[in-house]
């Protein structure tokens, strides 16, 4: 099996682990990345025979350390990616999740170095997510989904990137990382939210959206 298909799957695995309790199922896999269960069964024994992964069929699965170091890798790629393509060759931040998932697998370790040091040494990439350093250390944050939060002033902290045409709209309305707003009105019946920013606009969103959108108190 080829390198990057495994890869795909760990950060796979690391991403529903992350979201959850810690423990995934064969069929979330399936479902997250489109391919019959059948098939990441086999590639879990595949996993498992390597040490990455502790897999009982029929029952959860979950990474080893040894796996968790090698996706942690992969996310590091990625993401370092992304921020050198908005940073050094002004794509805009819509269009590089998709780059970097080609780019992730084919980039040397050395190259990646040069990069990390050319972009000193970054904790965030362009959306906000955590960019885990060369020990595969992460920091988490404390942003909880717009979605969650009662009336208040916020920041944006992270959004989700895997929708082009969320960040094009988000960009639109000026809700980009670190954009400061006062959430005016939660109407969570009707499933919208109006937020009102620092320069007096006024944006309404709705509930969909706002579960994307990852804020922090200020």
């Amino acid at each position: 099996m080829s390198s990057s298909t495994v890869e795909n799957y760990l950060k796979t695995i690391l991403r529903l682990q992350s979201g959850g309790d810690g423990n995934t199922t064969v069929g979330d896999i399936a479902r997250e990345l489109g391919v019959t269960p059948g098939t990441v069964s086999m590639m879990m024994r595949h996993l498992k025979e390597r040490g990455l992964v502790s897999y009982v069929p029929r029952r959860g699965l979950s990474l080893r350390p040894e796996g968790e170091a090698e996706a942690l890798k992969v996310v590091r790629r990625h993401r370092l990616i992304e921020l050198f393509l908005v940073e050094v060759l002004k794509l805009d931040w819509s269009e590089v999740h998709e780059e970097a998932e080609i780019l992730e697998h084919v980039i040397s370790d050395r190259l990646l170095d040069r990069i990390d040091t050319m972009l000193g040494s970054p904790t965030r990439d362009p959306h906000g997510d955590p960019i885990p350093d060369r020990n595969g250390a992460i920091v988490r944050d404390s942003a909880v989904p717009l979605v969650e939060v009662d009336a208040g002033d916020y920041r944006v902290v992270r959004v989700s990137d895997e929708d082009s045409a969320l960040l094009g709209w988000l960009d639109e309305k000026g809700l980009t990382i670190g954009e400061e707003f006062h959430l005016t009105h939660s109407d969570r019946t009707a499933g919208i939210l109006e937020l009102s920013k620092t320069s007096g606009k006024r944006v309404q969103l709705g509930i969909q959206v706002a579960g994307q959108v990852f804020v922090e108190a200020v």
